[in-house]
């Protein structure tokens, strides 16, 4: 538990969440939320009860809600409540996924998530610009303001440190990566090979530009807007084909990779069978790296195709990420050095207010003292006046002193701040 800057009143920070270690995909996409739907998420967020600050991160791999609450609140069921309502889902049925951080652990957990060490991909950049995005929602809804507010600030600067101070950024694979790896699994070179890349996002983008790099022989773009498709289709030297045909393509394909937002299946096992067998049972291999999925699951039970979802790459990275155990404890390090730095400037800003209050007692006796005595000093000159207050000050400062320093020795025990007070008859907390 924290204390709120402005007026000592008990703030609590807290995490709950899921990713991709806690919950496999088919429950991670019942509760993502769609970009165009976090602005009410948020609204609904701020109206549960005892919450002050709160801000989501909805990402393929990953949904966490972080709040600041009164101390006495339960906030733990308000957020899981908020998110069985929102998601449509009982809260029974998504508690047993949930993880759950609360004070140093929760400022621990938003500093590795922005460093990216929480990822499937340890390393990866994409994270972090996720992140940044949901703060930037959150603080244009105005739910983000205060003590949260800090906390994000500060895990920014930590993932720039991490990244500057380590080699994390240039030892991480990507999910794009992966796939290749799966592809050459499958075709060994990728020499004359053809791919169909559904969606024009940073992933299908990600994906397209190392398949390219790779050596396949053509790139056919389809996105819902064709102008995103055909910006893609410019980078990766590709072509574009109507989004209500991309069906058609599927037998002339060797490689399907499926990005896009939809929220249901936009490729069927049915279509699937169709387009295998006028391939001639030649294989085919079908990448779903959206969430929620693009490609109905029951099309791996077909011959001569492979498919393979966003979880299957994280096995596949996780090949990869051997070896990069050093690089990662660097920046488990760093994070940890953070944490420590914060919790200190946090439990000092806890003894502030005492202190403002100590010092401005101490002025009030000063002055008071020297009033006091000003009608038996008689008519002083500007040099003695001066010397007074210099005497006085620093008489004050010296008495000050000791009690300050342990202030800030012990800010986060409560029970030295009562005992300064009654010492010095502070009046009430």
């Amino acid at each position: 538990m924290f204390r709120d800057y402005l007026g000592g009143v008990g703030v609590k920070l807290l995490l709950t969440g899921l990713n991709h270690r806690t919950a496999p995909v088919e429950v991670r996409e019942r509760l993502a939320f769609e970009e165009k739907a976090l602005p009410q998420a948020l609204d609904d967020l701020s109206r549960q009860p005892g919450l002050h600050e709160g801000m989501i991160l909805s990402t393929c791999n990953r949904v966490e809600v972080a709040v600041t609450a009164d101390e006495q609140a339960d906030a733990e069921a308000a957020v899981e409540s908020f998110l069985a309502d929102s998601r449509h889902v009982e809260r029974n049925w998504v508690s047993p996924y949930l993880y759950r951080f609360d004070g140093p652990d929760a400022i621990r957990h938003l500093f590795r998530v922005a460093s990216s060490l929480d990822s499937m991909i340890v390393g990866e950049p994409q994270i972090l610009g996720q992140l940044k995005s949901a703060y930037a929602l959150a603080k244009e809804k105005g739910t983000l303001n205060g003590f949260l507010d800090l906390v994000m600030t500060r895990a920014f600067n930590v993932a720039k440190r991490v990244r500057s101070e380590t080699d994390i950024g240039e030892s991480a694979v990507s999910v794009s990566y992966a796939a290749v790896e799966l592809a050459r699994d499958i075709f060994g070179s990728l020499q004359g090979r053809k791919v169909l890349v559904v969606g024009a996002g940073k992933m299908a983008e990600s994906a397209a530009r190392h398949l390219r790099r790779a050596g396949v022989s053509r790139i056919i773009v389809t996105n819902r807007t064709r102008e995103r498709a055909e910006g893609l289709a410019e980078i990766v030297g590709g072509e574009v084909v109507d989004y209500d045909y991309f069906h058609d393509a599927l037998p002339d394909v060797d490689i399907l990779l499926a990005s896009s937002g939809s929220p249901w299946y936009i490729v069927t096992q049915a279509e699937v069978k169709d387009a295998i067998e006028k391939r001639r049972n030649r294989p085919m291999l079908l990448i779903d790296i959206a969430v929620p999925r693009n490609i109905e699951p029951s099309v791996q039970k077909l011959d001569n195709v492979f498919l393979y979802d966003i979880d299957d790459l994280g096995k596949v990275v996780d090949l990869n990420l051997r070896g990069r155990n050093q690089v990662a404890q660097q920046a488990e390090d760093i994070i940890q050095e953070e944490v420590n730095r914060m919790m200190t400037r946090l439990k000092t800003r806890e003894a502030a207010p005492t202190i403002a209050v100590l010092q401005d007692q101490f002025e009030q006796w000063r002055k008071g003292e020297i009033d006091r005595q000003r009608g038996k000093l008689g008519k002083l000159t500007a040099q003695q006046e001066e010397a007074i207050e210099a005497i006085t000050r620093g008489i004050v400062n010296k008495i000050a002193h000791g009690p300050m320093a342990e202030l800030r020795r012990q800010a986060g025990d409560s029970s030295s701040h009562s005992f300064i007070r009654r010492l010095f008859r502070l009046g009430a907390e």
